[in-house]
């Protein structure tokens, strides 16, 4: 037996709670790892409290991310004793997650820990991070250097935006932060952030094109913010888009991409590509500040992780959330 956060759906009602859950119910996979560490993003949260129909098939573990050590493996490019984190590939939507003390998962979902991070350190960057420094190529690859301009990043507060900003800001861009939060602003400038803006600013209807301003952005918000970004772009300037916390919605016109060269470059983490996956996990060994990790990271146990989700899609959370449930292995 194992303890782990269960989803259960009885009927239209679906239902959280921590649960005794036998091993023999584990799904099919060739690698089992006992959990460290685990993490709680928005999409766990979705899940967790049936806010969104996130989960696929009940019922169903969530946590799109763990970090642990193998148990047992018939993968030949794991053995027992191994340290492995794991982000995306609809694990806890489609396949049970790492908000548990075991997962059992296909190998090639895998990725070996990287030097020098810890269990725990790889889970206090986890899917959010990773995806930011995806995010974070994706403007490199479209040629937005530090002195093209400044860089915008919306919903910063988050786990996304903050580990953006502290990259963007180490790589030597100058950073402005976009949040609901204002009183967060100590916390972004800390990070590296060189001004802060309130969202306020974003959220109403604008102009198809406005001010040029920014040379490239992070978007984790989507909807009439991302809109309003894409106006202010300066001339061949790129948005990274990965999250949709604002709404799918996108209430533009093509103005800023045909008159201005815009390029609106999509970001996915989920099913990323095993090799781009191990180069931003690289990536993030030499370009994040690891110092600033303790700073965005709250620790949340296993018994509290029902009612952290619901704080954190009431916006009560800044950072990251990291879940102990294991034991880290020197």
């Amino acid at each position: 037996m194992f303890q782990a956060i269960l989803i259960e759906k009885d009927g239209g009602d679906v239902r959280s709670s921590l649960s005794d859950v036998d091993d023999q119910r584990l799904p099919p996979g060739d690698v089992t790892v006992r959990v460290a560490y685990s993490t709680l993003n928005y999409k766990d949260a979705l899940a967790i409290t049936g806010k969104a129909p996130v989960v696929r098939s009940f019922p169903m573990i969530p946590g799109i991310d763990f970090a642990g050590v193998v148990e047992h493996s018939d993968h030949p490019a794991y053995k027992t004793g191994d340290k492995v984190a794991l982000n995306g590939w609809g694990v806890g939507e489609q396949h049970w997650g790492g908000l548990a003390q075991q997962a059992r998962v296909n190998g090639d979902w895998l990725v070996p820990l990287q030097n020098p991070f810890t269990l725990r350190q790889a889970m206090a960057i986890g899917t959010a991070g990773y995806t930011a420094m995806l995010c974070v190529m994706a403007l490199e690859w479209h040629d937005v250097t530090p002195d093209k301009g400044e860089v915008l990043v919306t919903g910063a507060a988050g786990g996304v935006g903050s580990v953006a900003v502290a990259l963007l800001s180490k790589l030597g861009y100058d950073v402005v932060a976009v949040t609901g939060r204002p009183e967060e602003a100590v916390y972004l400038r800390a990070l590296g952030a060189k001004d802060v803006l309130d969202r306020a600013q974003f959220t109403e209807p604008g102009k198809p094109l406005a001010k040029e301003r920014w040379a490239g952005a992070v978007d984790v918000v989507g909807g009439q913010v991302l809109a309003n970004v894409c106006a202010a772009m300066k001339y061949r300037g790129t948005v990274a888009a990965c999250g949709l916390a604002g709404g799918m919605s996108l209430p533009t016109t093509v103005a800023p991409f045909i008159l201005r060269g815009v390029t609106l470059a999509g970001v996915d983490s989920v099913m990323c590509p095993k090799e781009l996956r191990i180069e931003a996990w690289r990536r993030l060994s030499e370009d994040l500040d690891l110092d600033k990790l303790d700073a965005l990271t709250e620790e949340v146990g296993l018994p509290d992780v029902i009612s952290a989700a619901a704080r954190l899609l009431d916006g009560q959370i800044r950072g990251r959330i990291i879940v102990p449930i294991g034991t880290e292995m020197a």
